[in-house]
């Protein structure tokens, strides 16, 4: 299927995206393109569960159910200015009668902004933001409003959060973070990048682990868990971040984003067909651990996402629920469901 970009014009065209305030529509077609479909081929099937917000742009899409048409929505008419079939699970399987152009939006992400925008949204220039570069700043904001751990948190929240935010500028070289230090805040990528190394034993100068660009986050392990750092994040070019204090992350961001379980309802997700994701290092997974339990090292969890697949549940465990705390919510930020054990393996053992 064939891409094209999609304009503010088109937008507003659209209900409830003709609500939208500028900024945010300008932010929106950053993320959106007009998709086509052939005749014949299916856009979603009866029992479809994907959050997708769908119109039509042009063309004639049938609307099937039990193989009968039970309507037809054209583009440019009345009717295509509102989603189709916009109940989950789809109701109706969606067939191009003709070649169709549409869009699809993540339904969460509209949401998210549908409900930022008419709660009092800010212009980048009231969050006292200098990055130099518009489109950037836009990029950042919309970045983390797109992800699933923002989608988990209310609005008064964000709106707290960008309010919060300050602002700092740094050149190539500075160190932001030293392995080893005291965690004190959350930060963003806003204009530049950076690039995240670990200090071990047999290499002294750090194994690089990632590059972090704009929209990319950092920092958090330490606040949630309240540990020392475990890497060191360098900038590899100029640029600026923005940054949010420990008590702040953890009241606005950390604690509506985690889902705590006790070891049975830890045991229910696990017998259907969830996994136990323990984070604590190999020498204590080795001493003992739950059955069938992978083991991922916390500061390796973000090398790893790879490996894991998103469709399944994941219950994320160590010692104390300390570290466990900070691999759930990295997993959340990134679109997992994952859960808490909490208080711990030590407490499970005991029980």
């Amino acid at each position: 299927m064939k891409e094209k970009p999609v304009t503010t014009a088109i937008l507003r065209k659209l209900s409830p995206l003709d609500g939208l305030q500028k900024e945010n529509l300008d932010s929106l077609v950053k993320k959106t393109a007009i998709h086509s479909l052939e005749a014949g081929r299916v856009l979603f099937r009866e029992g479809d569960q994907k959050k997708r917000t769908v119109y039509v742009i042009s063309g004639e899409l049938l609307l099937l159910s039990g193989g009968e048409e039970v309507a037809v929505i054209e583009g440019g008419t009345k009717e295509a200015a509102h989603p189709v079939a916009h109940v989950i699970p789809r109701k109706v399987t969606a067939k191009a009668r003709t070649r169709v152009e549409y869009l699809a939006i993540d339904s969460d992400l509209l949401d998210v902004m549908l409900t930022w925008d008419q709660t009092g949204s800010y212009e980048v220039g009231e969050l006292g933001l200098d990055t130099g570069d518009q489109a950037a700043s836009d990029d950042w904001m919309l970045t983390l409003l797109q992800t699933k751990a923002f989608h988990k948190i209310p609005p008064a929240n964000i709106q707290a959060i960008f309010m919060r935010m300050q602002q700092v500028n740094h050149t190539t070289g500075d160190v932001i973070i030293k392995q080893g230090d005291e965690g004190d805040y959350f930060y963003v990528v806003i204009k530049g990048s950076c690039n995240v190394t670990r200090e071990t034993p047999l290499n002294k100068d750090g194994i690089k682990l990632a590059d972090l660009t704009i929209g990319d986050t950092f920092g958090e392990e330490a606040l949630i868990s309240d540990a020392r750092r475990n890497a060191t994040i360098t900038m590899s070019s100029d640029g600026s971040l923005m940054r949010l204090a420990k008590e702040d992350f953890k009241s606005l961001l950390n604690e509506p984003m985690l889902k705590w379980v006790n070891k049975e309802q830890a045991d229910e997700i696990v017998g259907n067909d969830g996994i136990w994701l323990d984070v604590r290092l190999p020498s204590e997974f080795e001493n003992f651990h739950e059955p069938d339990a992978i083991n991922i090292p916390l500061y390796f969890i973000r090398l790893k996402l790879s490996t894991l697949d998103k469709d399944k549940r994941y219950v994320v465990c160590c010692d104390t629920g300390r570290r466990s705390s900070a691999g759930a919510y990295i997993l959340n930020e990134r679109g997992f469901d994952a859960f808490v054990l909490r208080d711990g393996l030590e407490m499970s053992e005991k029980e």
